[in-house]
């Protein structure tokens, strides 16, 4: 269903999204954005809301699965300004999940469990957030796909992944407890063209909306629990997202895309398109989930 303005969706929330999980799409550019629908759909989530520019067309099929609201993600604040009000208007604990077109969220075991059932786990471990990675996709060819994207042929990073430990300002920059900064792919790779602040692959892309929750532009919340990677008694679950947006981004800005001919190194491997291969690689822990 398509509306006039975030406010008509607003004003239909606690019925539209009375249906959990929901999972939010912003829609950056025109780039693979149905089958950045179509894989969350197929994912398990019931209700889908999706952030569009107007020349976005859709099939009918998929038009009729999704709440489309016109927005403008280049204007300053888009993200938060698109999800904050969303988390206040929906029922409380209704899991959230969010991320930008020609993206694909993979769990533990997606293969034969759908996220429903990961959530549940994971409710059940009294956990209310859940952290993910953004794993960088990226075309092995960029002069057949100058964009950066193929999905049939989409590498991935097998290594150079690490963390540091976050500071609390409030403690005298000590690390926070159970939170780390995470780094990799191709934001660190090629961190001469990546603001500082944007370098980060870690992002608090699953939540369950509470009264008071809200999302800051670091991909963070302002409940610091939430940001947390596990409880203190033992690894809890995490998932990925594997991201072409930093290879249509390096490719798409003038003064990144002539520095790189290719992003294709020695770590390179080909995507499987699997949750197998990444948790195969460190890139997601299933926990106590077997």
């Amino acid at each position: 269903m398509d509306y006039t303005s975030q406010s008509a969706f607003l004003a239909t929330a606690k019925t539209t999204l009375a249906k959990g999980p929901m999972a939010v799409v912003l829609v950056e550019d025109l780039v693979e954005v149905e089958s950045t629908l179509r894989h969350h759909l197929a994912a398990g989530f019931r209700t889908m809301v999706v952030y569009a520019p107007e020349a976005l067309v859709l099939p009918e099929d998929l038009s009729a699965q999704i709440h489309r609201i016109p927005w403008d993600m280049h204007r300053e604040g888009a993200l938060t300004a698109a999800l904050n009000p969303l988390i206040a208007a929906a029922p409380p604990g209704t899991w959230l999940y969010y991320c930008f077109n020609a993206e694909y969220l993979f769990h533990p075991f997606c293969e034969h469990r759908n996220v429903r059932e990961m959530l549940a786990f994971h409710t059940e471990e009294r956990r209310f957030a859940m952290l993910t990675y953004v794993v960088d996709l990226y075309a092995p060819d960029l002069v057949k796909n100058p964009n950066g994207v193929n999905l049939d042929e989409a590498m991935l990073d097998r290594a150079g992944y690490y963390a540091l430990g976050r500071p609390d300002p409030a403690n005298h920059n000590h690390p926070r407890e159970r939170q780390l900064d995470f780094f990799g792919g191709l934001r660190w790779r090629f961190d001469e063209h990546i603001p500082a602040a944007r370098r980060k692959i870690d992002r608090i892309a699953l939540f369950r909306t509470a009264p008071g929750l809200e999302l800051r532009p670091d991909h963070r919340l302002n409940n610091e629990e939430l940001n947390t990677y596990a409880c203190p008694w033992h690894n809890n679950l995490t998932a990925a997202i594997v991201s072409f947006r930093v290879a249509k981004a390096l490719k798409r800005n003038p003064g990144s895309t002539y520095d790189i001919p290719s992003f294709v190194w020695h770590n390179s491997e080909r995507f499987s398109w699997t949750g197998q291969q990444l948790m195969d690689l460190g890139l997601m822990e299933p926990g106590q989930w077997f």
